[in-house]
């Protein structure tokens, strides 16, 4: 699995092709974070990811429903739940509030400046 992987973000690297990776939550990529971070770095992409975990692991940024606030909206389901109500029966909800993190330790490997402005937005700066 890491050949393939590592495979694939080179294709993704070629220069011909050269951009970002923008990647989504995903059991495997969950398990596999800190290792495609660190392809990400190797073949010089930058790696945007939906959650803050992966930018933990050495992934350039995310954007993604604050931590607190997802963990107090699935806290709420549980307690319908066992309060009786049937899960078919509750409503989609989404997070309210986003968090932007940045990881300037892997912005430094990418050889990349981030932006002041951008920094100025942020939730949380790994340095």
């Amino acid at each position: 699995m890491i050949a393939e992987l590592d495979t694939a973000f080179a294709s993704i690297a070629q220069p011909s092709r050269r951009g970002v990776l923008i990647s989504s939550t995903d059991a495997f990529f969950f398990v596999r974070r800190e290792q495609i971070a660190t392809l990400a770095i190797r073949h010089g992409l930058p790696a945007i990811f939906d959650a803050r975990v992966y930018t933990m692991a050495g992934g350039l940024m995310s954007y993604a429903g604050d931590d607190t606030d997802m963990t107090l909206l699935t806290v709420g389901y549980i307690g319908r739940i066992l309060k009786g109500e049937r899960p078919a029966d509750l409503p989609v909800v989404q997070p309210t509030k986003f968090a932007l993190t940045i990881n300037l330790k892997t912005a430094k490997a990418l050889g990349l400046d981030v932006p002041p402005a951008l920094l100025a937005t942020a939730d949380e700066v790994i340095e």
